[in-house]
């Protein structure tokens, strides 16, 4: 019996898998859509008429109003003011003396809760950060400074610095006119990221907890958490570095390729007169060139999940990439950047590392085989294409994937995986290279040669 019926066997169910995903994206598509075509056509007519976009302006104002109004609110300010309407109820059509005392009770609470935020704090607050750029593991410290801006004592109140989708909050006493308050708090780096810090803002409320008043002072800072990298100076002349480029057809006058001799034409550099070959046909005779392009390195990272084992072994795709995008940048090499959802800016090193901290994973992103479709129908000219992906990725797609990509380009497929020993291997004119950490990098790429 064949072996490639297993694999079919085994391949078929993922296609299938596959096939309903793509179905269900083209139909949330549609769907999504035709709902903005019609909230077009809607705000369209609105435009049309005026007297409606006044009555639509106006309500939006009212309603603004309002939300601002009941925004101090919390989830148990509006559960103790549905109980104050009940109650209230039960006492006057039930006459149920015990519920209208507690509809009284209830009422005092929210008055006094009133009494809480009632009336404005006046800071001067400030928000640094040691560091906006980290690596992941590296400490990053940030401080908060508050001034009293007011002519009269502040009352104590709450301060909430928002870090990623945590929230640090600090205690601040009672502050006299031109008294300085000052925290240093300490943000988590432990995995890759782009953290928002901040807005920081004042809290008040009361005890129970019925309202809450927020106020903010500062705009919000970005902190980015960049993956490990590694250097790789020396280490990947066969990969990285081409200097040579792609020979291509187009002639020209000067290069280093050398194509032929042809006859001499008026205003021809004399520096390529080929004298040799001008002394034995008794003409003037000139060296032709063939073009040459100067390398370029595209490299690719699929965000599709089940290509990957672990999130761990996304990571490591993520510093492998990274690792290789840092040397091409100063290298001074054209470097693209793709992953399966975008391309990724790479005008510095500091951008590229920006960018790969907020990539990640998703479903709906395209697998492994549609991110090298698209860069070889979108990045033809490269001349090596490295491809970064997880340990789910087996002999016969490394073939399918050469088969997408430019047939000059040199393709080399970086697989992350959990543990072992980094490993090369060719499949056909595919080079094959595994690592379980970024920091096996430098000693796999030695071991890669191109004939």
């Amino acid at each position: 019996m064949s072996t490639a019926a297993p694999e079919r066997e085994r391949e078929r169910p993922r296609s299938e898998r596959r096939m309903r995903r793509a179905a269900r994206r083209s139909a949330v598509a549609r769907t999504r859509a035709d709902a903005s075509a019609r909230l077009a056509a809607v705000r369209e007519r609105w435009e049309r008429d005026p007297k409606l976009g006044r009555a639509l302006d106006s309500a939006r104002s009212v309603r603004d109003r309002i939300g601002a109004a009941l925004a101090p609110i919390t989830g148990l300010g509006w559960a103790v003011i549905a109980a104050l309407l009940v109650t209230l109820w039960a006492g006057a059509v039930l006459q149920w003396k015990e519920a209208l005392v507690l509809a009284i009770v209830l009422a005092v609470l929210l008055l006094a809760a009133i009494g809480f935020i009632i009336g404005r704090n006046r800071y001067r607050i400030e928000l640094d950060l040691n560091f906006t750029r980290v690596v992941v593991g590296e400490r990053a410290l940030g401080r908060i400074g508050i001034h009293s801006a007011s002519q009269r004592p502040l009352l104590p109140a709450t301060i909430e610095v928002p870090v990623g989708a945590a929230v640090a909050s600090f205690h601040l006493p009672r502050m006299r006119p031109g008294d300085v308050h000052e925290d240093v708090f300490a943000i988590p780096t432990s995995k890759r990221a782009v953290l928002q810090v901040g807005p920081v803002r004042s809290v008040r409320g009361d005890a129970l907890g019925l309202l809450r008043r927020q106020v903010r002072w500062t705009d919000p800072v970005e902190l980015f958490v960049h993956p490990r990298t590694v250097q790789l100076a020396d280490t990947a002349p066969g990969i990285i570095r081409d200097l040579e480029g792609i020979e291509t057809r187009d002639l020209t006058d000067s290069d280093i390729s050398f194509h032929a001799l042809r006859d001499y034409v008026p205003g021809d550099d004399r520096r390529y007169i080929h004298w040799k070959s001008s002394a034995r046909t008794g003409t003037l005779m000139v060296r032709q060139f063939e073009q040459t392009r100067r390398s370029m390195l595209a490299l690719g990272l699929s965000t599709f999940p089940e290509d990957y084992a672990s999130p761990e072994e996304f990571e490591t795709a993520i510093s492998v990439l990274g690792s290789l995008g840092l040397q091409a940048i100063r290298d001074e090499m054209d470097l693209v950047v793709r992953s399966s959802r975008a391309q990724l800016p790479v005008t510095s090193g500091k951008r590229m590392l920006d960018a790969l901290s907020g990539v990640l994973g998703s479903v709906r992103d395209r697998d492994t085989t549609e991110l090298a479709r698209t860069i070889g129908r979108e990045h033809a000219d490269a001349s090596i294409v490295i491809l970064h992906t997880g340990s789910m990725i087996d002999a016969h797609q490394v073939r399918r994937l050469r088969t997408l990509l430019p047939v000059h380009a040199r393709f080399v497929l970086v697989t992350a995986k959990g543990e072992g020993r980094p490993a090369v291997r060719q499949i056909g004119d595919a080079t094959h290279l595994e690592v379980s950490s970024v920091h096996d990098l430098p000693r796999a790429l030695r071991a890669v040669t191109f004939a």
